[in-house]
């Protein structure tokens, strides 16, 4: 089974996976979701997703009637149906059918879906060259640290990349950086690498998480507070991070060189560092699945 889906309690073939129209993450975006991806056949950082989820869900007032370790069952399993070494599970609590109305229905029924699919990762070019990005206005909503369904703004902001012909879209609010449409955003400024502070108006990334340990980790000054976009032109560094992308660096921002135009030291070695707790938690060894993708190097 390459593509499935689990939805109230079935795994079924995705094509046949279906929720109602009443649905409210249809009807309002009234729902939360995250994406846990894999290396190796094992899942990367788990509990740390389960944990954001389950926030996210607090921060809209949804109850999830799942445990912690029922996630961790039911994600596991799906990735082992799955059969992908390498793959990216998504999941999905809507606060379910309800007449359209507003107002929170009496009765909540979530709806929780979890699909997996095959992770294809940036190939090696991309990250020795690293990637452009333009800056766009952040037009999300103020709760920017639940993951939530209403992704519209940044479906905008990536078809704006999408048009220019660069990576990423680097959101910009009051002329401050925030995040990128599908990463969190560093920058090295004067030797020290800068951040957005962790505050409702970015969401706080896993990896972004385990790229700040790395940082502290490596002795590099760090600050973390609000970062202008001027800031970021004159940057000798910028990068990207998150789930599917790990750590990659930005040569060009808005048709301008950043820095010398290849990708930077700080970056390139928080990026080894990243494949070294990779390799500590998902090691090689271990790649109990049979997928289309076996026999591919884990990480580009």
């Amino acid at each position: 089974m390459p593509t499935i889906a689990f939805v109230n309690g079935r795994f079924l073939p995705i094509n046949r996976a279906t929720v109602s129209i009443e649905d409210r993450g249809f009807q309002f975006g009234d729902g939360v979701y995250e994406v846990v991806r894999s290396y190796n056949g094992r899942l990367f950082h788990l509990d740390a997703h389960l944990d954001r989820l389950e926030q996210s869900a607090r921060g809209i007032r949804l109850p999830i009637r799942y445990s912690h370790a029922y996630w961790r069952r039911l994600v596991t399993r799906a990735f082992a149906m799955s059969g992908f070494a390498d793959a990216k599970v998504y999941l999905q609590v809507t606060r379910g059918p309800a007449p359209r109305e507003h107002r929170f229905p009496n009765t909540v029924r979530p709806t929780v879906v979890v699909t997996v699919r095959r992770l294809d990762p940036l190939s090696a070019s991309v990250r020795e060259q690293g990637v452009t990005a333009i800056t766009v206005p952040d037009l999300r909503w103020g709760r920017c640290d639940v993951k939530s369904l209403n992704l519209l703004a940044n479906v905008l902001a990536r078809e704006e990349a999408r048009a220019a012909g660069v990576f990423e879209a680097i959101l910009v609010r009051d002329g401050v950086v925030t995040e990128g449409a599908i990463s969190n955003c560093f920058a090295v400024i004067g030797g020290t690498v800068v951040t957005s502070p962790t505050d409702p108006s970015i969401l706080p990334g896993i990896t972004r998480a385990v790229t700040l340990e790395l940082i502290r980790c490596e002795g590099f000054p760090l600050e973390q507070r609000v970062v202008t976009v001027e800031e970021y032109r004159r940057a000798d560094e910028i990068f990207l991070t998150g789930t599917t992308i790990e750590i990659v660096s930005v040569v060009s921002l808005d048709g301008a060189k950043v820095g010398t135009g290849s990708p930077g030291p700080v970056a390139q070695t928080l990026y080894r560092r990243l494949g070294d707790v990779i390799d500590a938690e998902c090691p090689r060894a271990v790649v109990p699945l049979k997928s289309r993708n076996a026999g591919r190097r884990r990480r580009t």
